[in-house]
């Protein structure tokens, strides 16, 4: 079963102590309702969605609402009860994992509802439910489960669950639970057992007789251990009534997913206080009609939609690329055909312009302002691979291969902010600058790779780079110890610019396409090593990443023989590649394909990743709409663990792959989509995995009214618009090994690292993949601790800079443990702040002025630090040391009057005073 919680953290099972019904052991929150866990079953209460929602902005208040709300409100619930049939009447029960904080609850008047020092754990096992079987409900990535753990001597025969209160069905071989309030779907179970360290999985089904549900299970080892484990997070579409057709996906830091792509006119479901909540028009071009960019984020495990925005101008927009900074502030690539496109925060047009123009764009973490946008082009099209895909005939032509190869470029950035983009231009007079590595045109299509500030205003570099025939740049990344930029795509050049001396191929290998890789210094100023990645077919680089020992690997398509090299792993004659190349682009590491046996690729490539234990991975879709293009289909590729309640397939899905480290083997290989229909695909773009091997993915899927895609319960589902809607899906795949990634919080504050001697300051691990941590504060004495917690806190007695080492540990995995850092600056230059303050004659006057007396050891007072509140609700006020602020009150009253020191210089910043006048 998988339910959903509101964060991107742990679920709270929250114990009983007299303030619940006695029934109850524990209870946990998650978005849907509550889950409470009792002796022989749980209950679990669901609420409406729509409900909680207006209630949620009732009590809490909602400054962008326009809508009025009603004056009495029903919050719509139901209740069910799933009992676990001729189990123990008392099972052992084992909560594991507990928080450091525990729970207080005063209900009401009545002191036996009153219940301290709650404690609250992470995972809860009911040891021994049947013989030899227990049950264990934790969480992952905030999703609820549960797992029957079938231990030798088990019969899993004896699992049955007994349904009091919904409707049950069996569809597609997932239990549908149907209630007043909505429609859940557990999905039908995924089985395993573990050999080796790695899964392998055993055939089961659901049974449903009238309320009771048992599990079938074929052909397991009874001596072994046998785990029953679901394993989607969510999957949902944007809900738009307009044709919204799917281009891009990326993570938010929080695990939320942003998705991309255009939308048809009016009709999208934009939010309350989005940035942009109206059409903005377009132009007929070929065969599609007007369209502006339509940008959504999703909830991080429920795939509730969190906002949803227009971005565009009186022309035509379409995203490429996203990615999102630490902020969650959201980084978009793509074109648009706008002399009006919305340059915000200082952007500008660089050159000339044309037809379609190169955009970038950032905008906040709400959705709600644009924070920087420039468009960059000359007179021809740019950012367009060979030719729009509804213009002319829609069939492959030179570098564009897939249906939605005219729309390839990403976006990356770096730790500074700073943003690098691969694309094209098919203008000879592209705006390129500070010393670009090829300052001319080659001729017919070039590659460009540009580099811009963090606020997307200033292009710190761009440059052609191509030879005299067609030449697209696709993909980049920066290597992990040097800083150089890497960038791959597709040439039909045989001429391409840089050093080829030493590389594994210095010379274009023959067929329309090979694949390419260059290395730049970061800063633009040269080009280190050129290099083809080719046959005499045609090749395209399509995915390009860096493992942590700085170790490039490259993703595409061939028509070729592709090389197999130190691959235990390859599908003889198939025509999707992977390899891993030395640094200096010398020679393979490894290189192996996957697929079946075709003449021609059976997908067009998404998204890709090199996990921390070196896993690969790949996103693809084919089949369907690209028949046109390629006749390859997704029809009988390989499948291991696939993802359980999906349709069978057709050959027009999207297919999920995962490589061992070193080409040892296939871990995971799945479909995805339903059966029947155009089939899935995306209409341009690229999505990403994060890195702990999560697939955020884009889809365009059909919404024709008749069913089939699977979407998860509470996600927001299609409207029959009698077309496409953007889908996006999130599937955790659970190959990546332990991770690190260490917070910091004072008094609250997330990523407060300043503080006191003698203050305290709270930590936590963002991946929450350890089972063991170890902590080093670097202030002696008391400078180690270990923890089966993900959180810790220290009170920090040495100042100076104390760089915080966190190792997370899980030896079940294939890296065994993940460090990370961060650094506190702890001081003793405390500041104090003050004021005074005096009524300005004449008596009747309202006016004050205020004096700043606030005392510092140690440094002085930095500009523009101190922050002036009146009370009044007029705009906050910024002044230095010695400006005396005065302020004029419209009415006589109280006010409070607070004065705050934002001075990173002293180590208790922010502090404040407060003072009340009359």
């Amino acid at each position: 079963m998988v339910c959903s919680q509101k964060s991107f953290g742990q679920i709270e099972f929250i114990q009983n102590k007299g303030q619940w019904h006695n029934n109850v052991q524990y209870k946990a929150e998650v978005s849907a309702g509550s889950l409470y866990l009792e002796k022989n079953g749980f209950t679990i209460l669901l609420q409406n969605a729509d409900d909680v929602k207006m209630f949620t902005e009732m009590v809490h208040g909602n400054e962008t609402a326009t809508r009025p709300f009603p004056d009495k409100f029903t919050l719509h619930s139901f209740a069910y009860k799933v009992k676990f049939l001729n189990a123990s009447a008392s099972p052992f029960i084992q909560p594991d994992k507990p928080f450091e904080f525990v729970n207080n609850y005063f209900i009401g008047n009545n002191r036996a509802q009153w219940a301290s020092d709650c404690k609250v754990f992470q995972a809860i096992t009911y040891k021994n439910v049947y013989p030899n079987i227990d049950i264990r409900y934790y969480s992952s990535s905030g999703n609820l489960k549960y797992d029957f753990i079938v231990r030798p001597g088990g019969n899993p025969k004896a699992i049955t669950l007994q349904y009091d209160g919904p409707k049950l069905a069996i569809k597609n071989k997932n239990l549908v639970i149907t209630t007043p309030v909505g429609e859940v779907k557990e999905l039908y179970p995924y089985s395993y057992q573990s050999y080796d360290g790695k899964p392998k999985e055993v055939a089961s089904e659901f049974v449903l007789k009238e309320n009771t549900v048992s599990i079938a299970i074929k052909d397991y080892n009874p001596l072994e251990t046998l785990i029953i484990d679901p394993s989607i997070i969510f999957s949902t579409f944007s809900g738009s009534t307009a044709q919204n057709w799917g281009y891009t996906a990326t993570p938010g830091p929080d695990g939320s997913l942003y998705g991309g792509g255009i939308v048809f006119g009016s009709g999208y479901p934009v939010s309350a206080g989005a940035y942009d909540q109206t059409y903005n028009g377009g132009l007929d071009e070929g065969s599609f009609g007007g369209y502006d960019i339509g940008i959504s984020k999703f909830g991080a495990t429920n795939g509730l939609k969190l906002f949803s925005t227009y971005i565009g101008g009186s022309g035509n927009e379409q995203p490429h690329s996203l990615i999102a900074d630490g902020a969650g502030n959201l980084y978009i690539a793509g074109r648009s055909s706008s002399a009006n496109f919305p340059l915000a925060g200082g952007g500008s047009q660089q050159g000339i312009g044309g037809k379609y123009d190169i955009i970038v764009a950032k905008l906040n973490a709400t959705g709600s302002v644009l924070l920087g946008a420039t468009k960059i082009g000359g007179s021809q099209d740019d950012g367009v691979n060979i030719r729009p895909k509804y213009v002319g005939t829609n069939n492959a032509v030179s570098l564009r291969r897939n249906y939605g190869d005219d729309a390839r470029s990403e976006i990356i950035l770096d730790g500074a902010g700073n943003a690098y983009l691969a694309s094209c231009t098919q203008s000879n007079d592209f705006p390129v600058s500070n010393s670009p590595i090829q300052t001319t045109f080659g001729g017919s299509q070039d590659g460009v790779i540009l580099k811009f500030s963090n606020n997307l205003t200033s292009v710190i570099f761009s440059t052609f780079f191509g030879g005299s025939l067609d030449d697209a740049c696709f993909v980049c990344n920066l290597n992990p110890f040097t800083g150089n930029l890497y960038v791959g795509g597709a040439t039909a050049s045989n001429n391409l610019p840089g050093n080829k001396s030493g590389v594994l191929q210095p010379n274009f290998q023959g067929g329309i396409a090979d694949g390419f890789v260059t290395e730049i210094k970061n800063d633009g100023s040269a080009i280190i090593k050129t290099s083809y990645f080719g046959t005499s077919g045609i090749d395209l680089i399509y995915g390009l990443k860096f493992d942590r020992k700085g170790f490039p690997y490259i993703m595409g398509t061939t028509t070729g023989s592709w090389p197999v090299v130190s691959a235990a792993y390859s599908n003889p004659g198939s025509k999707q590649f992977i390899a891993k190349l030395q640094p200096d682009l010398s020679a393979y590491v490894y290189s192996t394909i996957f697929g079946t046996a075709i003449a021609q690729p059976n997908i067009s490539p998404i998204a890709f990743l090199v996990d921390r234990c070196e896993n690969v991975y790949v996103s693809g879709w084919g089949g369907g709409i690209n028949g046109s293009y390629s006749p390859g289909t997704t029809q009988g590729l390989p499948e291991t663990n696939p993802l359980s309640g999906i349709p069978i397939p057709d050959g027009k899905d999207f297919y999920f792959f995962v490589l061992e480290k070193n080409a040892q083997s296939r871990l995971f290989a799945s479909h995805f989509g339903r059966n029947g229909g155009l089939g899935e695909h995306v209409d341009g773009g690229t999505s990403r995995f994060d890195a702990n091997g999560v697939i955020y993915q884009a889809i365009c899927g059909e919404c024709d009214g008749s069913a089939g895609f699977p979407i998860t319960a509470g996600a927001s589902s299609c409207r029959d618009n009698g077309g496409y809607n953007l889908a996006v899906i999130k599937i955790e795949m659970n190959f990546s090994g332990v991770g690190s990634k260490v917070e910091a919080a004072v008094d609250g504050v997330v990523n407060d690292t300043i503080i006191c001697v003698g203050g305290r300051v709270d930590f936590k691990d963002l991946v929450l993949k350890g089972k063991k941590y170890y902590w080093d504060f670097n202030d002696n004495p008391n400078r180690f601790d270990t923890t089966i917690t993900a959180s810790n806190f220290h009170i920090f007695s040495t100042a100076g800079n104390h760089r915080v080492m966190l190792i997370a540990e899980d030896s079940s995995t294939c890296n065994v443990r993940d460090t990370s850092y961060v650094t506190i600056k702890v001081g003793t230059n405390a500041a104090q702040a003050a004021f005074n303050w005096i009524k300005l004659p004449p008596c009747q006057n309202l006016t004050f002025q205020f004096s700043n007396t606030s005392t510092s050891v140690g440094n002085t007072f930095s500009p523009q630090t101190f922050y002036w509140d009146f009370g009044d609700g007029s705009p906050i006020v910024v002044t230095d040391y010695a400006t005396a602020p005065q302020h004029s009150y419209a009415t006589t009253g109280d006010y409070t009057v607070i004065l705050t020191i934002k001075d990173t210089a002293f180590c208790n910043s922010p502090v404040a005073d407060t003072q009340r006048i009359s």
